[in-house]
């Protein structure tokens, strides 16, 4: 009876659009806040995105779940908090596990919708043939299955790490491609995408393997710019941008093409002229701080989304999901899901407000933040943060340290180890995002009240999904999928 009543509610629920939309999300790998001329940079040049949301908007308040790569995608593939689905980290060759089959990913979800769908770039949700790309959703692929570091360019590991496979569809092509010519490579297939599909809705999904070390730059770009080798690298993501949406403009569907571009987390710190930046945010990549998991996002839709659009209320990736249900009338996932429908934010609706009373940030299994309006509050919890001396040239800070022994463990210790970090101690804090940005200045004191109700709002989630910092065990989390072959 409650089936029936849910497919008459979704037949009567009207489209929101004439047409379904085509949807592009472009995905840097580690970019940082202020990479881009439009949030900032004064020595990246970025014309392109810069282009991109003048004809759009720029979010300022827009979160990933968790800042690292595989948890960060499963927090935009599924909606949900990358604990609910027990996807923490990052999932290298030797992963066994991967997302689970019985996830419904936002691919799966619009090829049901007869959409077109494809995948070029770094996948990073399971290695295993089980959890392949085009095993979840995706009618094409074109990749490779992990970190471009899980290869010989380690900085510590070259000689422990395989060959790295570069996938079509599900043959390996090629090992140990040339790394400088992966953002031209997936920049064509997803322009030849657009061309052959642009008679019907379809969903390109674009996860760059730029700018994570090791970083390379092609010919056209190398040493282009007057600012180094990152700088290279980004403005060369920049021009992939600019193609992608000339393909769109020129097959003459851009007003019904909803584009994302955004970073799955905050910038690699340690490794110094080769990571990007986060100022004014703190620290970045694995952090629970802003640096961390606050990234640039920019959204492009002629005609449907106000030019030059400057939001600052709070959404995150775990929203796609939702809205993208909420614009198609179709049921979402069966299973519960984390992210709202962020619809009058990303339309430029005036006065629209964040649907999300609050976020929590996780670091792996440890609930170490909650942000909620304006307010930001730390429980007390181990944090990375760079060695003084920055690193150089592709080997992150502290790198000449660090011993075979101590990179196998596992923790926060081992973390740091193997990324040129040093653990530092957080305690109990409260900062107001609105005037302090850059998380220095602790106002707990001050604002009890906001302190007991951040704690009050975290708690349920705590139980839900657990937390190693207070010995919690979870309640509501899904298994990872498992290759046992």
């Amino acid at each position: 009876m409650l089936t029936r009543a849910l497919f008459i509610l979704f037949a009567l629920c009207p489209l929101l659009f004439a047409e379904k939309p085509n949807v592009i999300i472009i995905l840097a790998d580690d970019l940082g806040y202020s990479d881009l001329g439009c949030f900032g940079s004064r020595t990246i040049r970025t014309p392109n995105l810069d282009t991109m949301a003048a004809q759009g908007a720029r979010f300022t308040s827009f979160y990933v779940a968790q800042a690292v790569c595989s948890a960060s995608r499963a927090a935009l593939m599924t909606g949900c908090y990358p604990n609910r689905v027990s996807m923490q980290g990052a999932l290298n060759h030797t992963s066994r596990e991967g997302i689970h089959a019985d996830e419904l990913l936002l691919p799966e979800m619009l090829k049901q919708q007869g959409y077109a769908t494809a995948a070029f770039g770094k996948w990073h949700l399971g290695t295993a043939p089980m959890f392949h790309p085009l095993k979840n959703g995706f009618d094409e692929f074109w990749g490779i299955p992990y970190s471009n570091d899980n290869s010989k360019y380690h900085p510590s590991l070259a000689s422990e790490m395989p060959p790295l496979p570069l996938y079509e569809d599900e043959k390996v092509i090629e090992t140990d491609p040339d790394q400088s010519q992966f953002t031209r490579r997936i920049t064509e297939k997803a322009v030849s995408f657009i061309r052959r599909h642009e008679s019907q809705p379809f969903f390109l999904y674009v996860p760059h393997v730029m700018p994570h070390v090791p970083i390379f730059a092609s010919d056209r770009f190398a040493g282009k710019s007057p600012h180094g080798l990152y700088a290279d690298v980004v403005e060369e993501l920049d021009w992939s941008v600019g193609l992608i949406l000339a393909a769109v403009q020129q097959a003459g569907i851009a007003d019904k093409t909803l584009v994302l571009f955004f970073s799955d987390n905050g910038p690699f710190l340690s490794y110094g002229n080769h990571a990007g930046s986060a100022a004014p945010l703190r620290e970045g990549k694995l952090t629970s701080y802003e640096g961390g998991v606050r990234v640039p996002l920019i959204a492009h839709w002629p005609g449907k989304i106000p030019a030059g659009g400057v939001c600052g209320e709070m959404l995150t990736e775990m929203d796609v999901m939702p809205t993208l249900v909420k614009w198609l009338g179709v049921p979402g996932p069966a299973l519960k899901t984390d992210g709202k429908d962020v619809t009058d934010l990303l339309l430029g609706k005036a006065g629209a407000r964040s649907p999300h009373e609050a976020v929590v940030f996780y670091a792996g299994s440890e609930l170490q933040a909650i942000r909620s309006g304006d307010w930001k509050l730390h429980f007390e919890h181990p944090y990375i943060t760079p060695h003084a001396e920055p690193g150089r040239d592709g080997k992150p800070s502290n790198w000449e340290h660090m011993k075979p022994a101590a990179i196998t463990q596992s923790g926060i210790q081992g973390i740091a180890t193997r990324h040129g970090y040093k653990v530092a101690q957080q305690a109990p804090a409260l900062y107001n995002l609105r005037e302090d940005i850059s998380e220095t200045t602790d106002v707990s004191a001050g604002h009890p009240d906001v302190v007991e109700r951040l704690k009050k709002l975290a708690e349920p989630l705590r139980l839900e999904l657990g937390d190693t910092l207070t010995g919690t065990p979870p309640q509501a989390v899904r298994p990872l999928g498992r290759d046992d072959g």
